[in-house]
């Protein structure tokens, strides 16, 4: 039972991970809370049910299953990324002298816009995919781990890696780095913090995209209000780790995902339904306890 839902915690957590990756990387630049981002992550779970749907129907899954997938995530990919390119030219560079409540409110005003636009054209019910991958897998232990949960597991951790990586490694990822410590100095460096920022909205939106490809093909369901609990989640876990912090964004995730899972197991079993509060009661108590989060700096500023 333990190790089960170990497995369970740990594919959530891998989930939750890739979208606090965004939070964390816009928040290390701009120091702003994209709340639009979960609803970035809604729109690649609904359009990987649809492709992976119509790749079934046409008959391309049952003849090679791998490149459905891989059409999948790349088509929604640049759909997301596209997605969140546009919502950083509109809502938020025309906002980014402005005291930093207005662009909250934009952002709030962006999700709200995202969930009702896929509500009305999507439908308010859910959509059910049937599950193209069953429940094969193995056994270890007396625990089943499915071929799909651990492609979920492995696949964000390349990607976790990859991103790390490309920050540090990369000149892009460098530049990066210049502009959240010090947007001025890098400008005159001649960072084009344009580039910059618009390159820090696509790998986030890219990596929401991924997420929910890969939640559609778990679950099979999605429905217009999935990238609010998620995204709230996400940046629990994005706090937790300590907001900015890339790998903070990794630990953070996976905490939140073991968390859920084995408190809902042990501790709500009667009540699995308020499974989503234990992301608040972590919210709460980083913030109360650590509010810079497990790998966040603390920061001084000389007045």
């Amino acid at each position: 039972m333990f190790l089960q839902q170990l497995i369970n915690g740990l594919t959530l957590g891998s989930v939750y991970a890739l979208i606090a990756l965004g939070y964390t990387m816009v928040y290390g630049i701009l120091e702003l809370i994209n709340f639009a981002h979960g609803e970035i992550y809604m729109l690649g779970a609904y359009l990987g049910i649809i492709l992976l749907g119509f790749f079934t129907a046409i008959g391309l899954t049952s003849q090679s299953l791998s490149l459905s997938i891989i059409l999948t995530l790349i088509l929604t990919i640049i759909f997301c990324s596209s997605y969140g390119f546009t919502i950083e030219k509109i809502a938020y560079k025309p906002l980014r002298r402005s005291p930093r409540l207005s662009p909250l409110i934009s952002a709030i005003g962006v999700s709200i816009f995202l969930q009702n636009y896929v509500m009305l054209t999507q439908g308010a019910t859910d959509k059910v995919f049937s599950s193209i991958f069953g429940n094969a897998g193995f056994d270890f232990l007396s625990t089943r781990i499915t071929y799909l949960q651990l492609a979920i597991i492995l696949v964000s951790a390349v990607i976790m890696l990859l991103l790390h990586a490309f920050i540090l490694k990369t000149k892009t990822g460098k530049a990066m780095r210049a502009v959240a410590q010090d947007k001025t100095m890098a400008s005159l460096l001649g960072i084009n913090i344009d580039t910059v920022i618009s390159a820090t909205f696509i790998i986030g939106s890219g990596l929401a995209a991924i997420a929910g490809v890969m939640v559609a093909m778990y679950y099979g369901l999605v429905n217009y209000y999935i990238g609010y609990t998620a995204g709230i989640k996400a940046f629990t876990a994005a706090v937790l780790g300590g907001i900015g912090s890339v790998p903070g964004a990794m630990l953070g995730g996976v905490i939140l995902g073991l968390a859920e899972s084995l408190g809902a197991s042990y501790i709500l079993r009667e009540y699995i339904e308020y499974k989503d509060a234990f992301a608040f009661i972590i919210l709460i108590t980083i913030l109360l306890a650590k509010p810079e989060g497990l790998l966040g700096k603390t920061s001084e500023e000389k007045i």
